[in-house]
C-alpha cells in the first residue's frame, strides 16, 4: 500500500532519502502553459538540499532544446542536459542500438522535437513536417514511390496526423523487409491546459491495428529511456526516486528501473484509481497531492 505524505516529517524523511529526483513534466510541474502551484519552490528547495533533479518526459513533440524554452517560460531552471525526452531517447536508440546505417532513413510520423533529434544523432529521415506528407490531397497508392532505404517507421504525437502519413508507414512496415516499427511512447492521452487529448498511442493505434504489430516502445514505462539516462548520468537507482501524475507510464517506468516512485494528484491519475474495489494493480510508494507540498519543510 502507499503510502500517504501529509506532514513536515514525511517530506523531510523523503527528501534525506533520495540523491537523484526524476521528474515527469506534464500533470507534475505543470498543466498546459500554467505552473502547478509550488512547482518552483519544491525544485529550489531540492536543489538547495544538494539533490540532482532530471526531468523525464515523454513528449516527443520538442527537441530538449526546444523543451528548454518551455522551463525558461515557465521560469523552471533546467539545463538541457538534465531533461530527456522520448524524442531524444528514440533518436539514441536508433543510432545507438538499432546502429542503422548511414545510408538507411526512417519514416517520421511526428512533429519537430523528433526531427531535430534525429539530426543531432546523424540519423536520416523523410516524413515528419515534409509539406508533401502534410497534405489534404487523398493518399493514392498509384502517386506513392517505394523508398527501399526506409528501415524504420517512428510514431510520435503529431497534432498533423492524416490518412497520407498513416498510408505512407503502412507501405513501409509491410513492403519494406525487416522495416522496424517504433513508437517514442504509447501514452493514450495528455494533460493539456484545458482538459484531456489524445497522445502519442493513439496516433499509433492505426497502425497497430492495420499492421498487426506492436511497436517497439521507447519512452516511459520502457526501460530503454532509463538505459538513455544511464548512459549520460551516473545515479544509484536505490536512491533515486520518480515523480509522476500518471501509474501505467511514470510509476511503472520507477518500477521498471527499481526507483522508489512518488504519485502527485495533479494530473491524469483519480483518487478512484488507487483507492476503492476498482484501483489499479500498479501502486506507488509514495502518494501526495501536489508536488508544492514539498514546501512543507520550509521553516
Amino acid at each position: 500500500m502507499a503510502k500517504r505524505l501529509t506532514q513536515r516529517e514525511h517530506y523531510d524523511t523523503l527528501i534525506n532519502q533520495y540523491d537523484t529526483w526524476m521528474f515527469d513534466c506534464d500533470g507534475v510541474l505543470w498543466r498546459g502553459d500554467h505552473l502547478i502551484d509550488g512547482a518552483l519552490e519544491a525544485l529550489s528547495i531540492l536543489r538547495e538540499r544538494g539533490k540532482r533533479i532530471i526531468f523525464v518526459t515523454n513528449n516527443a513533440s520538442k527537441s530538449r532544446r526546444s523543451y528548454k524554452g518551455k522551463f525558461d517560460q515557465l521560469g523552471v531552471e533546467a539545463r538541457v542536459e538534465e531533461i530527456f525526452g522520448s524524442a531524444y531517447a528514440s533518436a539514441v536508440y536508433i543510432s545507438s542500438v538499432m546502429k542503422i546505417p548511414k545510408d538507411k532513413k526512417v519514416y517520421v510520423i511526428g512533429m519537430t522535437g523528433i526531427e531535430e533529434e534525429l539530426r543531432e544523432e546523424g540519423v536520416s529521415f523523410i516524413g515528419g513536417t515534409d509539406p508533401a506528407d502534410n497534405t489534404l490531397e487523398p493518399f493514392s497508392l498509384a502517386n506513392f514511390t517505394l523508398d527501399p532505404d526506409v528501415s524504420a517507421v517512428l510514431c510520435g504525437l503529431d497534432v498533423q496526423i492524416n490518412y497520407t502519413k498513416l498510408s505512407k508507414a503502412f507501405q513501409y512496415l509491410t513492403r519494406n523487409p525487416g522495416c522496424q516499427f517504433l513508437a517514442t511512447n504509447e501514452d493514450s492521452t495528455y494533460p493539456s491546459a484545458d482538459g484531456l487529448l489524445p497522445g502519442a498511442g493513439a496516433i499509433s493505434a492505426p497502425l497497430r491495428f492495420a499492421t498487426e504489430r506492436e511497436p517497439i516502445s521507447i519512452g516511459k514505462p520502457a526501460k530503454t529511456m532509463l538505459d538513455c539516462i544511464q548512459a549520460k548520468i551516473h545515479f544509484d537507482p536505490k536512491r533515486t526516486i520518480m515523480i509522476g501524475d500518471r501509474l501505467n507510464t511514470d510509476i511503472l517506468f520507477g518500477h521498471a528501473g527499481g526507483l522508489a516512485t512518488l504519485l502527485v494528484m495533479t494530473g491524469i491519475t483519480l483518487e478512484a484509481d488507487i483507492t476503492g474495489p476498482n484501483a489499479s494493480a500498479i501502486v506507488p510508494d509514495y502518494v501526495t497531492a501536489s508536488i508544492g507540498d514539498l514546501r512543507a519543510v520550509k521553516p
